[in-house]
């Protein structure tokens, strides 16, 4: 099938682009960035847009490069460069661990960090790292830029803090707490397949305990979750299987996922505390040998 008819723009610049968002945002428009998501919508007909613009030309939104003693990632930097920067297994190892997880390689080829973001795909990778690392992410309008805390920019379902004349430009990823491990998991029916739970956890130790923990769950709400009740309990415990299985029970609580041909509401919350509790513990024995 071919997409219903629309009007293509394709600007050359950050200000073009956005120019055009705000001269465009009382009609129904939509950016296209690798278009791994979007263009299967338009092709069957399950969307309509009046508009696409076009931002592959954008190419000051392609980089990877230190910020603040973490990572800044232009929102068009796509997965496969991600994927094999050093940088990025330097700085953001979580984000390297997953995104061999995302699609295939040909959709790694094409898609982009700040599309799978501003997609909001509750099952998808990037939006729960991104929650679990305190990313920032720099949307831009006309006349200037903004900053939101991934913890307040993923509202409900495909549905983000993005105005109808902003573009996300930006994902600012922190330094890594000292002393710390991660880990990425997914349940899949296959490799590459959409993640029925996932688990992203972050675990610093201090003396043999844990002083900081992080944690976020997707697959399992609207919107990737954040499970901070989890996270709190986890304060100065002992890396012991007993305290991350008691974690996972908090982070399970904190779910609100709905049933589907790949599981029941029961099936997806069991499995959240079981990934909680296998994320953890990976995260845990890296975080001893860091």
């Amino acid at each position: 099938m071919k997409p219903a008819p629309f009007f293509y723009h394709a600007p050359t610049s950050v200000d073009e682009a956005v120019a055009l968002l705000q001269d465009l945002q009382e009609e129904d428009s939509k950016v296209l960035a690798g278009g791994q998501s979007l263009m299967p919508v338009l092709n069957m007909r399950l969307a309509r847009v009046k508009h696409l613009i076009d931002i592959n030309k954008l190419h000051d939104l392609d980089y990877i490069r230190p910020f603040d003693g973490g990572l800044a990632i232009g929102a068009l930097t796509r997965h496969r460069m991600a994927e094999h920067s050093t940088d990025v297994a330097t700085r953001a190892p979580l984000i390297t661990e997953a995104l061999p997880l995302v699609g295939d390689r040909q959709v790694r080829f094409r898609g982009t960090i700040g599309g799978s973001i501003a997609h909001a795909d509750p099952v998808a990778e990037l939006p729960t790292i991104a929650l679990a690392l305190d990313a920032d992410l720099v949307v831009s309008k006309r006349g200037g830029s903004r900053t939101v805390p991934a913890s307040e920019f993923f509202i409900t379902f495909l549905t983000t803090a993005i105005e109808d004349d902003e573009l996300l430009t930006e994902i600012r990823i922190p330094a890594p707490p000292a002393h710390s491990g991660h880990a990425f998991l997914e349940l899949s029916r296959q490799l590459g397949t959409y993640a029925i739970v996932s688990a992203a956890a972050v675990v610093a130790l201090d003396g043999g305990r844990i002083s900081e923990a992080r944690l976020a769950l997707g697959g399992v709400g609207s919107t990737p979750i954040r499970a901070l009740r989890a996270e709190e309990s986890l304060r100065g415990q002992a890396p012991t299987i007993e305290a991350f299985t008691e974690a996972g029970r908090l982070a399970s609580e904190a779910t609100d996922p709905s049933a589907d041909v790949h599981g029941s509401i029961e099936y997806r919350r069991e499995m959240a505390a079981v990934y909680v509790r296998r994320a953890l513990k990976v995260a845990a024995e890296r975080a001893a040998v860091a």
